[in-house]
């Protein structure tokens, strides 16, 4: 309700969806308040506890890996025939078990140091760990971001050695090859010392360590990200045009240039762009702590089922509060009246539309204390999602009602800050 008393439209409350970062791509993930993100693709399975899914994006690059690997295997085995493309989504399958065994370390890692993981998810370019808290201490952000490459590393020296165990030229020994390579790559990119990658939180955790000063390591890492992101726009055709990576020098100009420039262009922007999240999260993390269960919360009057409505808003109107709980005979409250009730009532009808009926009972997690602040509070909000909540002290008195659409605004206005 605003200062008049009538109550403010919710739907007028912005509510976009901030960007996610996530351990392998951008950070710890801090989702609105009050929401739950769902699945985001096929659930593969539960490792650990946590829940694996496929992205949809996931069978494009499938796609692509088979028909590119594919064209490989026509060179390197001709008799194959039609049958190279069922070795091809082989090959493409087992690199993206690979990955998600270098997210597994990721997870793993996470769980051991008590952070929960909300996921894993196999996407376009890779996977994603979405872990939802920061490590406390820089020992640990270097050792989370080392494990995954290191997994990598250990993965193409398991191929490298089963190389040895098979026959050139044969498929086996074509399949543990691009194996090899493809997880010698991983861990190579992944390893480059700019966020979003894992290199880049292993050189925030050394500024950390170094400076003490978490934000200043994320500074340094988010500008080296930028830097690289712009080296692998520039640098990456050339190397490809000047045949420097072991290929024909292309034509410039020709379907190879153009497409190496994509691909260039592609993970240039994805690198850019992730640094700037972990940049702009790093800032809205620092300003989280001014979200307060108690500063947010709007002051409200008790009122029985029974009151009608346009009395309940008088008497909100009267003592300058926003919102109204319903007690029971005995002062004890039982129920919040909804706002977004309160509005679809025209005010004709308001006298005759007891607050009961527009009430929502209390249930278990709706009861917020006012001492709660920043991820413990948006944490707590998003455990059991709901458009209002009752702010109580310790001792259990009533101080007013939250509304989600107040934090929402509280975090939007966070995040619109400038990230630098």
């Amino acid at each position: 309700m605003d200062d008049s008393g009538k109550p403010q439209d919710p739907e007028e409350s912005v509510r976009p969806q901030p960007p996610e970062p996530s351990q392998g791509a951008d950070g710890p993930k801090v989702p609105p308040p009050g929401k739950k993100r769902g699945g985001g693709g096929i659930l593969m399975g539960r490792p650990f506890g946590v829940p694996v899914y496929v992205a949809p994006s996931w069978f494009l690059v499938a796609a692509l890996i088979t028909w590119v690997f594919g064209g490989q295997l026509e060179r390197v085995l001709p008799e194959l025939g039609a049958a190279r493309y069922l070795v091809s989504l082989f090959f493409a399958v087992a690199f993206y078990a690979s990955v998600l065994v270098h997210e597994l370390a990721h997870t793993v890692a996470a769980l051991r140091f008590k952070l929960p993981v909300r996921r894993i998810q196999l996407q376009f370019f890779g996977g994603v760990s979405e872990i939802e808290k920061e490590t406390e201490t820089p020992g640990r952000e270097f050792v989370l971001a080392f494990v995954g490459p290191l997994l990598s590393l250990v993965l193409a020296g398991v191929f490298y050695a089963g190389m040895y165990m098979v026959e050139p030229g044969t498929v086996p020994g074509v399949l543990l090859a691009g194996l090899m390579i493809s997880n010698l790559i991983v861990a190579v990119f992944n390893l480059l010392p700019g966020l979003p990658l894992d290199g880049g939180r292993m050189l925030r955790a050394v500024v950390w360590k170094i400076t003490g000063n978490a934000m200043r390591g994320t500074v340094a890492a988010a500008w080296v990200g930028r830097a690289l992101a712009v080296t692998v726009l520039i640098g990456l055709p050339l190397l490809t045009h000047t045949g420097a990576l072991g290929n024909d020098r292309p034509e410039l100009g020709g379907a190879d240039s153009l497409t190496d420039a994509l691909l260039a262009a592609i993970l240039a922007a994805i690198i850019w762009t992730g640094a700037g999240n972990s940049l702009r999260m790093a800032r809205l993390r620092e300003r989280l702590p001014d979200l307060t269960a108690r500063t947010l919360t709007r002051r409200a009057v008790p009122v029985e089922t029974a009151t009608p409505l346009s009395e309940a808003l008088r008497r909100a109107n009267d003592a300058g509060a926003r919102a109204l709980v319903v007690v029971d005979p005995q002062g004890a409250p039982t129920a919040l009246v909804r706002e977004a009730a309160i509005v679809g009532v025209p005010d004709h009808r308001r006298p005759w539309v007891p607050v009961g009926s527009l009430a929502q009972d209390l249930k278990d997690g709706m009861r917020v204390s006012a001492e709660l602040a920043g991820e413990d509070l948006l944490d707590y909000l998003r455990a059991t999602p709901a458009t209002e909540y009752l702010v109580v002290e310790e001792t259990g008195e009533i101080y007013g009602v939250l509304s989600t659409a107040d934090v929402e605004r509280a975090f939007v206005s966070a995040m619109a800050r400038k990230a630098a």
